[in-house]
């Protein structure tokens, strides 16, 4: 029997975003946040170009951007785990609530974040 996802009574889902300066940090990151079961999916994007502004001058940096599916009772070790394993002083770590999605993935989504008992 399949339940249905409901953000009211269920954890709230979340894509939280971290760019990273190298495909193989972005791997190994993702490969840690899956085994700690703090993400059910990352999708690794290369080929980001950031331009932000650091320490008074302007940087231009290539990138590759994790995009981290989770759950909000998740996220704080999540964010220690990327704070632990990121390279950069101040990395980007945002995260974004899922409104709405297919009820079947959002399950899936939460059922894989939760620790093993």
């Amino acid at each position: 029997m399949t339940t249905t996802f409901n953000p009211q009574l269920d954890d709230a889902a979340l894509v939280v975003l971290c760019n990273v300066p190298t495909q193989e940090q972005a791997l190994e990151i993702a490969r840690e946040l899956l085994e700690l079961r703090l993400a059910a999916c990352v999708n690794i994007l290369p080929g980001l170009i950031s331009v932000y502004r650091w320490e008074q001058t302007l940087q231009q940096e290539h990138e590759v951007q994790l995009q981290i599916k989770t759950c909000r009772s998740r996220y704080a070790l999540l964010e220690q785990c990327l704070l632990a394993k990121h390279s950069y002083e101040l990395p980007e770590i945002i995260a974004l609530p899922i409104e709405s999605g297919l009820p079947a993935y959002l399950n899936w989504l939460t059922a894989e974040t939760r620790p093993l008992e």
